[in-house]
């Protein structure tokens, strides 16, 4: 249902004094309008990072990693896993950084489980020197 026709619901919070300061400060300079949008982003925010993290609901995302590319075989390996999570990835996007070192990103979409899958077998890869996923979960 779009967040727009969802009913409203008001809760109470306590918090330190200065702290709450110091978060009307933040949302004031991003141009946040006021603590209720501030706090239904972080809301939003949390439930997508816990649902990819510990759930199995549907996500979306990307993984960017970093590999040396002469070592261990590690293009065809990197193919193979690739093709063993095709259920989950969309593309792939593949770029020479320089003579020893690929730069590679990874557009996904499906189960967290599976996708939490990926990232570990990506990052037991010892070629592989950077996995960094930004995943989400549509709210």
């Amino acid at each position: 249902m779009h967040a727009a026709r969802e009913k409203l619901i008001r809760f109470g919070v306590a918090v330190p004094e200065a702290l709450l300061k110091s978060f009307d400060r933040r949302i004031k300079s991003k141009g946040i309008p006021n603590r209720s949008e501030a706090l239904r982003a972080l809301i939003r925010e949390f439930v997508s990072r816990d649902t990819w993290q510990k759930g199995d609901g549907m996500v979306y995302g990307t993984i960017t990693m970093t590999y040396i590319h002469h070592s261990n075989d590690v293009t065809e390996r990197l193919t193979s896993l690739q093709h063993d999570f095709g259920d989950v990835i969309v593309c792939t996007t593949h770029v020479h950084a320089d003579h020893d070192h690929c730069l590679e990103t990874v557009i996904l979409r499906g189960s967290a489980g599976r996708v939490r899958e990926f990232i570990e077998a990506l990052r037991m890869l010892k070629a592989v020197q950077s996995v960094s996923p930004v995943i989400t979960a549509l709210m």
